[in-house]
């Protein structure tokens, strides 16, 4: 499939999984064994980190060779503007706390830009044994397989993702927010990996999710994929997905959760 004025998109897809198929396998066979309660560096969040710059450097190697003119936006600091139009939007390792404990929820997401819009998605979750992938226009596969997501539940019924920052102001606000949440719906779950989170919602394993505080890296690829899914995606009402908040739900949850986390704050610390 080619855009109208753009770049081939079954080529791009292509990339894509073989990229995230190569770093998936590098982080999944590179990982000791003993990582979360030692390591051969001086501590184990420094052979998390070489893990994440030596996948990252994988993935722009790979892609650059096949597409030199293109861009580059890196949680690990790739970027570049490229001329193609086309720019990759990069999280090596989404999860990186699974990662060091060895929990099974972490992935390498990799999303196409064409000026501006995400139009390929792809997010590797090793330890699943899963890759979930999304054309623009295209829709969604998981392991080839058509994905959706659920039909919208009643507001109290409904299963919500989140996830949490990093510092104790924002996650002080996040509790907050979650404290008002949890009596409302069904169940709130945790997963920490942004990318899995959103392909569960298309994959319909969650009703929906919510998060403050991502970055593009970490919503672009499993974004797509939700809405190829047949889910809806977006930040503060009438805005996009932002690092002010991103939700993602099926029309009829959608909207009643996104107007509650606007009126709770959950755009703010």
């Amino acid at each position: 499939m080619t855009t109208p004025t753009g770049p081939d998109t079954a080529e791009l897809l292509t990339i894509a999984l073989e990229a995230a198929r190569r770093a998936g396998a590098l982080l999944r066979d590179g990982r000791p064994a003993d990582l979360g309660v030692a390591a051969t560096k001086s501590s184990p969040i420094d052979v998390v980190t070489e893990m994440d710059i030596a996948a990252e450097k994988l993935i722009t190697s790979y892609i650059g060779r096949l597409r030199p003119d293109d861009g580059f936006l890196g949680e690990e600091g790739a970027s570049s503007e490229g001329t193609s139009g086309v720019r990759w939007v990069i999280d090596p390792l989404d999860g990186t706390v699974n990662y060091l404990y060895g929990l099974p929820s972490w992935a390498v997401s990799i999303a196409a830009e064409y000026e501006g819009q995400v139009i390929v998605g792809v997010v590797q979750a090793p330890m699943r044994g899963e890759t979930y992938q999304a054309v623009l226009g295209g829709g969604a596969l998981v392991n080839g397989a058509p994905a959706r997501c659920r039909p919208a539940p009643d507001f109290s019924h409904a299963l919500i993702g989140t996830g949490f920052g990093y510092l104790t102001e924002r996650r002080v606000a996040q509790a907050e927010v979650v404290r008002v949440l949890v009596p409302r719906v069904r169940d709130i779950r945790r997963a920490g990996a942004a990318a899995i989170d959103l392909a569960d919602v298309g994959c319909g394993r969650l009703d929906g999710y919510f998060e403050r505080g991502l970055n593009p890296w970490d919503f672009a690829a499993g974004a797509l994929f939700a809405r190829e899914a047949g889910a809806l995606t977006g930040g503060r009402p009438g805005e996009p997905a932002s690092g002010e908040l991103t939700v993602a739900a099926p029309t009829g949850l959608f909207e009643p959760l996104q107007a509650l986390l606007d009126d709770l704050g959950a755009w703010h610390d």
